[in-house]
């Protein structure tokens, strides 16, 4: 939860200075290098966290991008930082230029309001026109929040973030779409609705401008109506006086997922990824413990985290699913487990070596 906390203040502290904020010196001091500050990097590191960092392009010598995030000596991100006063879409082509001369896999551009995440999808080592993702931190939904930890320090595994990029930047196209065409409905989508059974007649000018904005309000009452829907079921739910439900109830709201318990799903995530894909590792918390899935099948746990206010520790299943205790002393020793980890997973999958 710290985390969480932490980026929603820097979220708070944005909205409040971003008049005050004139250059762009003034937005990376104020904004952008705290937000890498949250998300567990040395911004006074130089080596690892590097200013004014040189990628020569073609013939042109001595081009410079912002800052380069090395990670294990390897270059991983790089990031192009602008005035918080500046749109982004006119500068991604700089950035463009950069990415294909360094071996990093991510580009971040940002005004310190709006960070947009690159990466090379469509063609290797040819940074995607898209971005995969955008967070605007005066505005952060939970799914931003899940998708900033996999670029926490301790979490960063490049592997387990490509995994994942595609499906989140298409989704975001699509939603883009979807809210152009409530609010504004083309006259391809027009047409589109008018010949389900709706108009037989020719489908003119005249007729798109008749119906256009009946589908507008016709979409927006629809999802009204579903929204209602929805709130009044959860409502009944509420109501109902069912002693079962009302015990599980009590019960899930014991469970408090913890910062500490998502760092070590990332761990583990990364250390597994190398054998099958990411998204296959999942959680299920619990009110005893907060157990690491294979494939989010609680009959296939691979492990399973005791975290405690006096002690923390580890089991990993055996052979027969049995709990091997291991005990920690910091997050950290779970990446010394990382045969054992494999072994408990072997019993579900056969896996590369």
């Amino acid at each position: 939860m710290e985390f969480e906390v932490k980026i929603k203040e820097l979220g708070e502290r944005a909205s409040e200075l971003k008049k005050k904020l004139k250059t762009e010196e003034a937005t990376k001091t104020s904004l952008i290098m705290p937000f890498f500050q949250v998300l567990g990097y040395d911004v006074f590191n130089p080596t690892e966290f590097t200013p004014e960092y040189i990628a020569d392009v073609g013939i042109k010598k001595g081009e410079k991008v912002d800052y380069a995030i090395f990670l294990n000596g390897e270059i991983s991100i790089l990031i192009e930082a602008k005035a918080v006063t500046e749109q982004l879409d006119k500068h991604d082509s700089q950035l463009f230029r950069y990415f294909g001369t360094t071996k990093a896999k991510f580009a971040i551009l940002t005004n310190g309001l709006i960070y947009k995440f690159y990466t090379d999808l469509e063609k290797p080592n040819v940074m995607d026109t898209t971005p995969f993702l955008e967070i605007n931190i005066e505005e952060l939904k939970s799914n931003d929040l899940q998708q900033l930890q996999k670029f926490k320090k301790e979490n960063f595994n490049t592997e387990s973030i490509l995994s994942t990029a595609s499906d989140l930047k298409y989704m975001g196209l699509i939603k883009k779409v979807f809210k152009e065409e409530l609010t504004n409905p083309s006259d391809d989508f027009v047409k589109l609705i008018l010949n389900e059974n709706v108009y037989d007649g020719i489908k003119n000018n005249k007729i798109i401008e008749r119906f256009r904005p009946l589908i507008k309000k016709a979409f927006n009452l629809y999802i009204n109506e579903t929204v209602n829907s929805k709130l009044q079921n959860a409502i009944n739910s509420n109501n109902e006086t069912d002693e079962e439900i009302q015990e599980e109830n009590r019960k899930e709201n014991n469970i408090v997922t913890t910062n500490e318990e998502i760092q070590a799903f990332y761990i583990i995530k990364a250390i597994l990824s190398e054998f099958v894909k990411p998204d296959d590792i999942t959680y299920k918390d619990t009110i005893g413990y907060f157990g690491i899935l294979y494939e989010n099948k609680t009959t296939q746990w691979i492990c399973r985290l005791y975290f405690k206010e006096t002690v923390k520790y580890i089991t990993i299943s055996d052979d027969n699913k049995k709990e091997i205790r291991y005990d920690l002393n910091t997050i950290n020793d779970i990446y010394k487990l990382k045969k054992e980890l494999a072994e408990a997973l072997k019993k579900y999958e056969k896996v590369k070596q």
